[in-house]
């Protein structure tokens, strides 16, 4: 079941029922499974509870490093980077979602690439810098096509394109 109800056109961010989120929260419960760690993340942060969902993401990189697989981390820091975005640590978030992308592209694995990629992008947009955004939403729409994504998917992307584009000063527009 997907809690994701489509994204907000000016921000970027999900938009979700939040007693939807809650009652999903209150399911999981404390498991410490690798991907009910990483639910549970996503959940706090979409509903604003933000240093809950900072401890736990730093528990799911942890798990991740120590029983996951490789795809299973990049996952996990890429979770854990968005939460430091929504906290406004709009540099950290977008080292580490480099980083992860640097990883994913090198092992070729444009799934995963083109999802940081597409946080990477929200990053640099919240941070106000609408090219680079628009940059990475770009490349995120390539990747997908690539790899035959959904339309809804592909949409949600060109939406993106068209938010940074709105935002981009005039001069940035004409070049």
């Amino acid at each position: 079941m997907s809690y994701i109800h489509g994204y907000d056109p000016e921000t970027l961010r999900e938009v979700v029922d939040p007693a939807e989120c809650r009652e999903r929260l209150a399911e999981i419960g404390p498991q410490r499974s690798l991907p009910a760690l990483l639910e549970r993340v996503w959940l706090l942060k979409v509903l604003g509870e933000l240093d809950e969902a900072l401890s736990i993401s730093e528990q799911a990189v942890r798990v991740a490093r120590m029983a996951g697989t490789r795809k299973d981390l990049l996952r996990a820091r890429v979770l854990h980077a968005t939460v430091q975005q929504f906290r406004g640590a709009y540099a950290a978030a977008e080292y580490e979602l480099s980083t992860c992308i640097e990883e994913a592209e090198g092992q070729e694995w444009a799934g995963i690439a083109a999802f940081a990629l597409q946080h990477r992008g929200k990053t640099r947009f919240d941070a106000g810098d609408f090219e680079g955004a628009r940059q990475d939403f770009k490349r995120v729409l390539f990747l997908r096509q690539e790899m035959g994504a959904p339309e809804q998917q592909l949409e949600a992307t060109m939406s993106a394109i068209e938010a940074a584009e709105r935002r981009r000063p005039r001069s940035a527009v004409a070049s």
